[in-house]
């Protein structure tokens, strides 16, 4: 049990640290460009897992309208949008932002999916919702600080939601690694033309630090901490599984402060336990077929395993 603990609060590390690092990649590389190769990676790793486990298998023609949306919605712009705004958004106020991405899934799900909406849920909105307040009020004063960069966070947050929604529906009737494969190889085509585009200028480095680091975030990300994760979380509870999965903000506020030289700020830490405890009271022991970030994460790597 201790050991399976161990393994995913590694998880966590991984995921909290993949904003710094995110931070640090759109210095060297233009967000666009970025997502390009990104997405080229994890396209890769998927066709490897899938070609050893040969399990490539062809999706129903009812079923190719929600991967192309999958993969450009829940794919390319998600990773598109997440670049973009830390080009000039603060990491640990991403991660504190994307944290609440289990409300408004579940926000999302009372509306498309007819789910019902309870008083925990509100109750647990307006929460987090305060705890926004708190890392977007710009040293501690009463005015809002709307960076550019944190709107696009926001889209990224949304995507995210949306891209539970769909893989909820999808994984009815096609396994996760599949999904995941075609809807990361939709985001990868679409990403093409506008690796070059989207941005000016194109910035590429030329470093072959930053590649291995590009590269290694990309599969250690996407690849390695989402099989570890899988393999370790039926040794332990899921409800003290996504617990963990909400410390991320936490790992980025002090891989931030490690590579970056970021300082903690107490309107930080504050809206933080706002917003984690806005999560667990909305998704304590809610009895949906929603799938929430850390059973999204379990249920695409499944099959892999």
């Amino acid at each position: 049990m201790l050991k399976a603990y161990g393994w995913l609060t590694f998880c966590v590390v991984v995921w909290g640290s993949n904003f710094v690092f995110g931070k640090i990649l759109v210095e060297d590389f233009s967000p666009g460009l970025l997502t390009s190769l990104r997405l080229l990676f994890i396209v890769l790793c998927l066709v490897g897992i899938t070609a050893y486990k040969k399990n490539f298998k062809l999706v129903s023609k009812s079923d190719v309208f929600l991967i192309l949306s999958l993969g450009v919605i829940g794919v390319f712009i998600n990773q598109w949008s997440f670049f973009k705004g830390l080009q000039t958004a603060d990491p640990t106020t991403s991660a504190i932002i994307l944290a609440m991405t289990p409300i408004l899934t579940g926000l999302l799900a009372a509306i498309f999916l007819k789910e019902r909406l309870t008083i925990r849920m509100l109750m647990g909105s307006i929460l987090a919702i305060i705890g926004i307040y708190f890392v977007v009020v710009k040293g501690g004063s009463s005015s809002l600080h709307f960076d550019k960069g944190l709107l696009w966070i926001v889209v990224t947050m949304i995507t995210f939601a949306i891209m539970i929604i769909m893989t909820r529906v999808l994984s009815q009737r096609i396994d996760p690694l599949t999904i995941t494969l075609y809807s990361n190889l939709v985001g990868f085509i679409v990403s093409i033309p506008f690796a070059f585009s989207l941005d000016t200028p194109v910035r590429m480095s030329s470093n072959i630090t930053d590649w291995a680091l590009l590269i290694g975030t990309a599969v250690v990300v996407h690849g390695v901490a989402t099989l570890v994760w899988n393999n370790n979380i039926r040794h332990v509870d899921a409800s003290k599984a996504s617990v963990l999965s909400n410390l991320e903000p936490f790992v980025a506020m002090i891989m931030g402060l490690i590579l970056l030289s970021k300082p903690i700020t107490g309107v930080e830490i504050l809206g933080s336990l706002f917003i984690l405890a806005g999560v667990m009271l909305s998704t304590y022991q809610r009895k949906s077929g929603i799938l929430n970030p850390v059973e999204y994460r379990t249920r695409q790597s499944r099959s892999t395993s």
